[in-house]
């Protein structure tokens, strides 16, 4: 019997004995023949799709209350594990986690662009995933899976192309240079030492709320400027790894309705959705009433600017009528909110996503060129050399260490470490060659039953050592100058930016990946070409990645929590 036959063979035997129960009723006797009948029949199902489904090997249980779900949350540890376990296992394999239960990770470069095809269609994401998604951001592009995200995603697609990130550029150069006046003035007033020790994680996320919030909504939240606003407060305790329990990480994660707990999270997630509400309302009425003074609405180059224009020429694919409903269900039945609301999902999805993950990588960037110095004064050299402030297509293709760098960055330090997805229905997986089953025969494909969760680890792709050699845990852009015969081919198959993972692949593949890169770049080139950058405590300093919405880096024995200090300087020529 194929996959497809066998995919409605129980429903269809359901209501076969269902007809016949209407059509006559039956004696006792009989009624008990039949019951018997559909039972075997459902039980034979059952024991087919077990003979389908392939045992595949993995790691024995530690505990069957959590297995290993507390140990995958230390992404360095999983780093290590998920390639070992690759190695002794075979390039698919399952890992328990709590209560029994146990996901499939996906280490085949075949088997992964199998998924990433399929990826929204046949796999949808996870129950806490979804519910933390829309309880965060509501039902917009992050939370949709299938035809709705299909839509969504193509309705914001002027928004994130090549020509609308080439006119926000200057709006990133405008952010880094404030900083650079900022950092000027704490270095002169330490007149003895000419250098400054500053948290640059605070920075860099000021810099990035402040970039979103002009490129985005077109509204400058003025962090850099020192304006304390809530919206400030918000965002860093989204990544903020205080108050994060591990426990109830692990338990939300298999039991999603714990979120609709009065938890703190839940909280600045709802005072989150409120602010800018308020922000998109106000750029809204704005709009409106430039569109009727005829005032100059063509002056506005933010995403949602464009989002807006595009919905008004007819450009856009739009919200179909039941996302409409939901969205005024949520509106407290307010006309003037409507158009607001069918905006909002999306501000808040491009808001947040843009501050939390560039922040994250532009911190861990000057980490990076802090513990290593002969490349930042590679780096700096290059900088220096450019000469004039660069422009979108010259971020793009005249500074190639720059480039170098920002890979090699985004390599180490993927924000999104691994995605989850269940499958929605039988699937079977090809594999690159042949994988050793749990019954110690040979299988060229993989067939999984519905339900199943497939993990796709893009840390541990990233740093993975027989896709970039030996030393594929150092920071080394210089790699991206070589041509590693021996696990170039390994990685061809990755299908990612650079084949990388760090922005996904398919359907999903990270919408605002030139907005990050434009952004990283252009904000690495202002700073190094302006300061020196070294570690505050010495070389030897350890950095971790706290348990936030995403894994923040932090200094080991940092007297303030979620901070990154490091000792600053003008450089002199």
């Amino acid at each position: 019997m194929s996959l497809l036959q066998s995919k409605h063979w129980g429903r269809d035997v359901w209501h076969a004995f269902k007809d016949i129960c209407l059509v006559s009723p039956l004696p006792g006797s009989a009624t008990c023949i039949s019951v018997l009948v559909v039972a075997s029949l459902y039980l034979l199902q059952v024991y087919r799709r077990k003979q389908r489904t392939t045992r595949i090997r993995g790691p024995q249980s530690p505990g069957w209350v959590f297995g290993f779900a507390k140990t995958v949350l230390d992404t360095t540890l999983t780093t290590e594990l998920y390639e070992r376990w690759a190695r002794e296992y075979g390039p698919v394999y399952k890992v328990p986690g709590v209560f029994g239960q146990s996901k499939v990770i996906l280490w085949d470069p075949k088997a992964i662009s199998h998924f990433f095809a399929r990826d929204t269609w046949l796999y949808n994401q996870i129950p806490f995933n979804k519910n933390v998604v829309r309880t965060t951001l509501g039902k917009g592009v992050l939370w949709a899976d299938g035809e709705s995200h299909k839509r969504q995603r193509k309705a914001l697609n002027p928004a994130f192309s090549a020509a609308a990130i080439r006119s926000l550029t200057s709006v990133f150069h405008d952010a880094a240079h404030k900083t650079v006046i900022a950092w000027d003035g704490e270095i002169e007033s330490n007149q003895g030492t000419h250098c400054a020790v500053i948290d640059v994680q605070k920075w860099m996320n000021n810099i990035s709320l402040d970039s979103a919030g002009i490129a985005v909504l077109s509204h400058d939240f003025g962090a850099l400027d020192g304006n304390d606003s809530e919206v400030v407060h918000v965002l860093n305790a989204f990544g903020s790894s205080a108050n994060v329990s591990n426990i109830l990480v692990i338990l939300a994660q298999n039991f999603p309705s714990i979120l609709k707990l009065p938890l703190p999270r839940t909280q600045f997630s709802r005072k989150f959705r409120l602010i800018i509400g308020k922000i998109c309302q106000e750029m809204l009425s704005r709009t409106r009433k430039e569109k009727e003074t005829g005032g100059a609405v063509q002056g506005d180059k933010s995403c949602l600017g464009l989002l807006l224009k595009a919905e008004e020429s007819g450009e856009s694919a739009g919200l179909t009528p039941q996302e409409v409903i939901d969205e005024v269900h949520e509106s407290y039945n307010s006309p003037e909110r409507w158009d607001a609301d069918l905006h909002l999902r999306q501000a808040r999805v491009l808001l947040l996503a843009g501050f939390e993950t560039t922040a994250v990588t532009m911190t861990w960037a000057l980490v990076e060129l802090a513990r290593n110095p002969d490349v930042q004064t590679k780096l700096r050299d290059e900088c220096l050399e450019f000469g004039p402030t660069p422009s979108y297509d010259d971020l793009a293709n005249k500074l190639p260490y720059l480039d170098a760098v920002a890979n090699e960055v985004l390599r180490l330090h993927a924000p999104i470490k691994e995605i989850p997805r269940s499958a929605m229905q039988e699937d079977v997986i090809p594999l690159s060659e042949p994988m050793r089953t749990a019954a110690g025969s040979f299988t060229e494909s993989v067939c999984i039953p519905k339900g199943t969760v497939i993990v796709v680890p893009f840390a541990a792709l990233n740093c993975s050592v027989s896709m970039w050699g030996p030393d594929a845990k150092t920071f080394r852009p210089s790699r991206w100058f070589e041509g590693d015969e021996g696990t170039h081919g390994a990685r061809e198959a990755l299908h990612g930016y650079r084949h990388l993972m760090t922005f996904g692949d398919g359907a999903r593949m990270c919408l605002g990946r030139l907005f990050a890169l434009t952004e990283f770049k252009a904000v690495l080139f202002v700073l190094v070409q302006t300061f020196v950058f070294e570690m505050a405590d010495g070389p030897g300093v350890q950095i971790v990645e706290g348990l936030g919405m995403l894994p923040r880096p932090a200094v080991v024995g940092s007297a303030e929590a979620g901070s990154v200090p490091l000792r600053v300087r003008r450089y002199e020529v």
